[in-house]
């Protein structure tokens, strides 16, 4: 007898002897060569050669012997190997199968797609579970465009039937991203997905929201339980209410305020202290409710982004040091609600930073959320700046556009120094000394 016919010849439901058939090749025996040659059906691969089962078991001896008329053997090997041209003729001479092998199996097994045809239709299903991101703003356009090529959902999800509803709540999400005011993840989570743990720490949910969150609010790369908890606030979303805080300085406008500067001390205000509706608050330009109490006394607010500036400021002017704000890194929630509610009374924004790539990711980040003019904080200081470093630094990071002063992106660039903040504290305090009350 010859060797199977060419794979994709015989079809599920050729004519075979049912009974028979169930005797000869079905029971778990045998399971493991069925599985071999559907394998190689779906594979597209001839039905010839041999296959091997390692540490085979009793039973499964047994099964093959009885199938090619082997007596049984006093010694079996660690390996049972069977030809399947062998299993072919046996199956095509008694006439359980005249079709040969492949029939007999798709008789007993049922249709077996080809790899081609499975690797096309999972193609759709992912495609069918991905078709909700089209459906995002055109601000995370370029981000629906990475996720659809990198595969993040596809490591989240593993299938295109569990990848579905994980886009689906995902865009839901984000399309009410940002929010302000600013509110805890779990109210946000219980308001628009499925229940307050939604977007719980380590969910593939959480994961790929975040994800767009960073690419929507510009977020720099990061890790460590600050830097996420840093990431959701860009987009409003808060572990709770009192943990977003902002350093301020010499603001005024409720008991507590007025009295840490008459004692020229700073203050920490938290988010919960600034959306309170008990404090009288009004509504920015943003829709964030801040107290009304919180004035200035200029009409400038100088905010700086190192603690150390803040502090230095405070020890030599004390009470009559001009009203600042200190953004301690990326702008909190509470730091933008502040500045945004501020601006909107009129308050103008003076902002200085660090010399480096970071310091230009801070400053573009709080210029997404407020308007501020530069500080010393321009292409000609930096130049002044590097001319008096001793000890020059390199910068590191990834190199961004300075949108208020395009010529300080390509003095960074030129120099490659990086210069700290504190590295011009002279010069910040003469300017608040000046203005000084």
């Amino acid at each position: 007898m010859g060797p199977a016919e060419p794979p994709g010849t015989p079809q599920a439901g050729a004519p075979v002897d049912a009974e028979r058939l169930e005797r000869l090749l079905a029971g778990p025996g045998l399971a493991w060569l069925l599985e071999r040659v559907r394998l190689r059906i779906a594979h597209g691969r001839p039905l010839t050669g041999t296959v091997t089962l390692a540490h085979p078991a009793d039973l499964q001896h047994r099964a093959a012997e009885r199938l090619l008329g082997r007596a049984p053997s006093a010694g079996r090997s660690r390996s049972l190997t069977v030809r399947l041209e062998a299993v072919d003729a046996v199956l095509r001479r008694s006439g359980v199968s005249p079709h040969g092998l492949e029939a007999a199996v798709l008789a007993l097994t049922g249709p077996v797609a080809s790899r081609a045809e499975t690797r096309d239709k999972e193609a759709r299903a992912w495609e069918e579970a991905l078709a909700p991101l089209a459906g995002l703003s055109a601000e995370l356009a370029d981000w629906a465009g990475r996720v659809r090529k990198d595969g993040l959902v596809r490591r989240l999800a593993r299938t295109p039937e569990a990848g579905a509803p994980l886009v689906a709540a995902a865009v839901r999400a984000l399309s009410a991203l940002p929010v302000d005011p600013p509110m805890p993840r779990a109210t946000f989570a219980a308001r628009y997905l499925s229940g307050a743990h939604a977007l719980d720490e380590g969910t593939p949910l959480a994961t790929l929201v975040l994800s767009g969150i960073r690419a929507l609010a510009g977020f720099p790369e990061g890790s460590g339980a600050e830097w996420r908890r840093a990431a959701w606030a860009a987009g409003g979303l808060l572990r709770d209410d009192v943990s977003s805080t902002v350093l301020t300085l010499n603001l005024r406008g409720t008991p507590a305020l007025d009295w840490m500067a008459d004692e020229g001390e700073p203050a920490v205000l938290t988010l919960r202290s600034l959306t309170r509706h008990a404090l009288g608050g009004s509504t920015d330009a943003g829709g964030t409710t801040v107290a009304d109490g919180i004035t200035t006394a200029t009409g400038t607010v100088r905010v700086c982004e190192n603690p150390a500036v803040l502090a230095a400021a405070a020890d030599s002017l004390g009470p009559a040091c001009p009203p600042m704000v200190c953004l301690q890194g990326q702008p909190s929630a509470a730091a933008l609600t502040l500045l945004r509610g501020l601006s909107a009374r009129g308050a103008g924004i003076l902002y200085h930073g660090d010399f480096d790539w970071g310091g230009m990711h801070i400053a573009t980040a709080l210029g997404r959320g407020v308007p501020w003019r530069p500080w010393r904080y321009e292409a000609a200081d930096y130049e002044v700046a590097v001319a008096a470093v001793s000890e020059p630094q390199g910068l590191t990071g990834a190199a961004t556009p300075t949108p208020w002063d395009p010529a300080l992106a390509a003095a960074l660039t030129e120099h490659g120094v990086r210069v700290e903040e504190e590295s011009v504290l002279d010069d910040l305090l003469s300017d608040l000394a000046k203005q000084a009350r």
